[in-house]
């Protein structure tokens, strides 16, 4: 498929359309079946695996939307393994959400033990010497954490036995953490979207004294600052899809670092301004909060890599 046929801001709506009709399905393998057959999990996967063939351009709204409507799925990570993996059995079956595959940014296959952060899946990616494998994980052993979130907890899985199903070499690997820096932003990106216009919408109709919520100075000022960290996340991410002024790609660590930090900002003030109604299943902003909480610790250290590397290059 060409990309001049088709716009990201387009596919974008449509991908909304298909996460809030996966959403009314229960079951996690459903929810993919459903965003498999819009052409989310394979859209950036080849053609002849049965994706789309697009780039990341196209990608990064879908991660977006799965963080603003708080998809419970790891579907950047499945978005991202279904091209990397192109030409293999694995990669046509994530495009086809046949299975559901994650990436494990704590531990490695030479450790025995790695932490899957954003689950389910059946199959994840681990760090392998210079390169990461691809291991069936379905029937391993593991030790579920549910202290950040007990609805979906961070999971340590036993390596021991465990099936290799594909490699990526080192290059590979390097070049799908870079994309995953990138979806992974926009992913905490979009939970705080959902975030802040949750909290926008409610000021707006909170009335307090014959005035809505909104009409205060202080909830003003506070809700501009929630939409100024949104614009600065967006345009580093955007930044960091585009080579430097030398025609050298730029580091994806400072967005992602921007992108969690600014995030857990605004879902926790847009916590704060709903009161207690943020906590509650009613109005679930927890969820994204907790979502974006476990990938800062999936990427623990981030921050301090980042400035490590920018001092270096100076």
């Amino acid at each position: 498929m060409s990309n001049e046929e088709l716009r990201p801001e387009e596919f974008a709506q449509a991908a909304e359309a298909a996460i809030t009709d996966a959403l009314t399905r229960q079951d996690p393998r459903a929810m993919a079946e459903v965003l498999a057959q819009a052409g989310l999990c394979g859209v950036m996967a080849a053609e002849d695996d049965g994706g789309l063939g697009l780039d990341l351009a196209f990608a990064l709204p879908i991660a977006q939307a799965a963080g603003r409507l708080r998809l419970p799925l790891p579907l950047p990570e499945q978005i991202l393994l279904a091209s990397a993996l192109a030409g293999t059995p694995q990669a046509a079956a994530l495009a086809a959400g046949e299975r559901l595959a994650g990436i494990a940014w704590q531990g490695s296959l030479q450790s025995g033990h790695a932490r899957l952060d954003n689950g389910p899946a059946d199959w994840v990616l681990v760090a392998d010497g210079d390169g990461a494998a691809l291991v069936d994980a379905s029937a391993q052993p593991r030790d579920e954490q549910g202290a950040l979130d007990p609805e979906q907890p961070q999971t340590w899985i036993a390596l021991e036995g465990a099936t290799v199903l594909a490699r990526l070499d080192g290059q590979a690997w390097r070049a799908l953490q870079r994309q995953a820096h990138l979806l992974l932003a926009e992913y905490a990106n979009g939970a705080a979207e959902g975030a802040l216009q949750a909290a926008a919408d409610y000021m707006a109709t909170r009335v307090q004294f014959g005035r809505p919520l909104s009409a205060k100075q202080a909830v003003r000022h506070l809700l501009a600052r929630m939409r100024l960290l949104q614009d600065v996340s967006s345009a580093a991410i955007r930044r960091a899809t585009r080579t430097d002024e030398y025609g050298a790609s730029r580091d994806t660590q400072p967005a992602l670092a921007g992108a969690l930090s600014n995030a857990a900002f605004v879902i926790e003030k847009a916590i704060h301004l709903h009161g207690g109604m943020g906590f509650t299943w009613e109005l679930p902003l927890h969820r994204a909060l907790r979502a974006v909480r476990k990938l800062d610790t999936a990427f623990a250290g981030l921050s301090r890599d980042a400035g490590r590397a920018f001092i270096q290059r100076v």
